[in-house]
């Protein structure tokens, strides 16, 4: 594998291998190329050896920031829904891409939007971490507005609805339409992560062909070596912070012969640390746009299939 590197670069990581080894300095080659064997060579099972980062504690600043975000957010969600107004995204663009949307939605796409809550319209700087905010609407053809409730309410089976990003899911405790449950979240980008989250959901019954629920992780811990007899959670907040917190909005809206099906998701990881970007970067920049797209779809396949059933 080495020998086509020097020959045939094709990333950053390679530049610099081949950078290093022509350099004079001893030192940082063989230090250079540790660091890409540890994470880039095939151990003797003919799988990875992990990265590593180095932990990273949840400051006060960053979890004020997150608090001062998500407070605003919830502003603006509780004045659309009493006023009744802009309750699916794309009902805020412009005429014709609105049009073009719920086209789209017709047509079985997914329809994404990165958003932004300002402070008096201001960005809100959230140092030591970094805010993501994503939107995600699915139109749900034939189904009912109890169908999408009967599989978002049914933790006990989310593990079977959402894997693999859901690996375990049990319902804690129920209170009508509070809920109280346990979530254990395996994902991938680079590295694995695996994630034990507690969460407080609360849906609310607006008419007979609207919903929407509002969900808080209350508690997220990263677990090591999971599914092992060494498995350990780590200290909430004192961790790799690929997650430490994550808020969720969902909006179920049925008219045109089905369900228009919306989740609002505001989540805070780490930041991006100086010299690991090619190795945290990908995971906690693409993981929550892909994990939301994941998420809306598995609720689309386990819908139909309800449907299918009934």
């Amino acid at each position: 594998m080495l020998a086509n590197l020097w020959t045939r670069p094709r990333s950053y990581a390679e530049m610099r291998i081949l950078h290093l080894t022509r350099s004079p300095s001893t030192f940082a080659r063989n230090a250079f190329l540790a660091l890409v064997l540890a994470v880039s060579v095939p151990s003797a099972l003919g799988s990875p050896l992990p990265p590593r980062t180095a932990p990273v504690e949840l400051r006060t600043a960053t979890s004020a920031a997150f608090h001062r975000y998500v407070a605003l957010t919830d502003e603006r969600n509780d004045r659309e829904l009493k006023n009744n107004s802009h309750l699916l995204w794309i009902d805020s663009l412009p005429s014709p891409d609105r049009v073009q949307a719920y086209g789209d939605l017709k047509r079985g796409e997914i329809k994404m939007s990165k958003l932004g809550t300002l402070d008096n319209g201001t960005a809100i700087l959230c140092p030591g971490g970094l805010i993501h905010h994503w939107v995600g609407l699915a139109f749900l053809s034939g189904a009912k507005v109890n169908d999408v409730l009967a599989i978002l309410e049914d933790y006990n089976q989310h593990a079977v609805y959402y894997a693999p990003d859901v690996e375990r899911s049990k319902i804690e405790s129920r209170d009508g339409d509070h809920f109280r449950v346990f979530l254990r979240f395996r994902r991938h980008k680079v590295v694995t992560v695996v994630l034990d989250t507690e969460h407080d959901v609360r849906y609310f019954r607006d008419s007979e062909t609207e919903a929407h629920s509002r969900s808080s992780a209350t508690r997220i811990s990263q677990v090591d070596n999971a599914g092992k007899s060494d498995e350990r959670e780590k200290t909430p907040g004192d961790d790799d912070g690929f997650l430490w917190r994550m808020e969720t909005w969902w909006r179920l809206i049925e008219r045109d012969g089905g369900v228009y099906v919306q989740s609002e998701v505001v989540s805070l990881t780490r930041d991006i640390p100086t010299g690991l970007s090619w190795l945290v970067s990908p995971f906690v920049t693409s993981i929550p746009k892909e994990s939301l797209a994941f998420t809306m779809e598995a609720t689309r396949n386990a819908v139909e299939e309800r449907i299918r059933r009934r």
